[in-house]
């Protein structure tokens, strides 16, 4: 039986958004969403929790050096930080760019990034506020 150890990093990045939907009223999305319909959004400073999972390597005592998922990581948000959501990236050209979402494209993104790593993604979880988060994660038997 394998022994999987779990290593979180966490990253601060600021980023920002709006709610809505084209094919809704104005009214249904300001009943639906509030505030977070302003045409000019708002922002928050995201804190993004990276769990990653594997053996320790008997000769290095890590599941991965730390200087290897660092880049991983800063390189993924690059796409997000210090952007309009809706605007500066295509992931939310048809999805809306709620907390559970988010957490969703960065979770793919950093996935595909750590393929060719040692170990595996767990799962990350996305603060959006210090009382406001989601984890988001794929079960093992999932494509």
């Amino acid at each position: 039986m394998a022994e999987y150890t779990t290593l979180t990093k966490k990253i601060e990045f600021s980023s920002s958004h709006r709610y809505w939907r084209e094919d809704w009223s104005e009214a249904k999305n300001l009943r639906v969403f509030g505030k977070c319909t302003s045409k000019y959004g708002h922002g928050h400073n995201y804190v993004l929790e990276t769990t990653v999972e594997g053996p320790v390597d008997s000769d290095t005592g890590m599941i991965i050096n730390i200087y290897r998922l660092k880049p991983i990581l800063k390189e993924t948000l690059k796409e997000f930080d210090h952007k309009f959501l809706n605007l500066d990236t295509d992931y939310f050209d048809d999805l809306i760019p709620t907390t559970e979402n988010f957490a969703r494209i960065l979770y793919e993104c950093i996935s595909e990034k750590l393929s060719k790593e040692e170990c595996n993604l767990q799962k990350v979880r996305l603060y959006e506020t210090k009382d406001l988060f989601v984890d988001y994660w794929k079960e093992e038997n999932e494509g």
